[in-house]
């Protein structure tokens, strides 16, 4: 993948669409956008790009209708939800659908930017209280599984307790720079327990880390 992910734009405005791509020009390689279903998916067919930002609410389906068109065909393609709605149903929905993302209209360009690299890198992306609606998700949709095995304890066990709470907070959404001021320690000591906690779990990636994390019931939901 080049040092610019390839980047089209969906939403059903098109002076918002004109503004992301203005805004994003410099930093991502925007190949086209679209304002309905439809069009998203011959866009995305056609220029099969890295990321696409998605609107959760268009004609003919949204976002959701969009990801079930083309997930299938085309499993490469990842998708980070763009959306002025923060209600968790919208969240979980395109989620679920198989979104690698969700933020909120509020984001600045520096962060959207940012956003699309780490989803184009395979990591998934939440403003921190929309993680806390997804990982909600996850914990009742496997209400009913078992208990943790004894080997999940004995790998919980290899964690330090730092380690313990830096994998809370990054799945919860958190940038290593936000772990670092909720903590009181360095970005550099946040990435060195992430490198930490990665080798001694055989994980690869902050979405297998989150996972992990809600698997073994270790994150809170209390907005923390």
């Amino acid at each position: 993948m080049s040092s610019q992910p390839r980047v089209v734009i969906v939403d059903d405005h098109h002076l918002f669409r004109s503004g992301v791509r203005a805004e994003l020009g410099d930093e991502l390689a925007v190949v086209g956008d679209a304002g309905s279903v439809s069009e998203a998916v011959a866009v995305i067919v056609e220029q099969r790009p890295d990321v696409v930002l998605l609107d959760v609410h268009m004609p003919e389906g949204g976002g959701v209708e969009v990801i079930s068109r083309i997930g299938a065909e085309q499993p490469s393609v990842r998708f980070l939800a763009l959306s002025v709605s923060d209600a968790a149903e919208d969240v979980i929905a395109v989620i679920r659908a198989g979104a690698r993302g969700y933020v909120t209209k509020t984001i600045s360009a520096s962060e959207l930017a940012e956003a699309v690299r780490r989803v184009a890198g395979g990591d998934a992306v939440f403003s921190p209280r929309l993680a806390g609606f997804v990982l909600d998700a996850f914990a009742a949709d496997r209400s009913h599984d078992e208990a943790p095995s004894p080997q999940a304890d004995r790998e919980l066990d290899q964690l330090t307790p730092r380690e313990r709470e830096v994998l809370r907070h990054i799945a919860r959404g958190y940038m290593y720079k936000e772990i670092a001021l909720r903590l009181g320690i360095s970005t550099k000591t946040v990435e060195a327990h992430v490198s930490a906690v990665l080798r001694k779990l055989q994980l690869s990636s902050r979405h297998e880390l989150s996972r992990w994390a809600v698997q073994r019931r270790l994150v809170s939901f209390d907005g923390t």
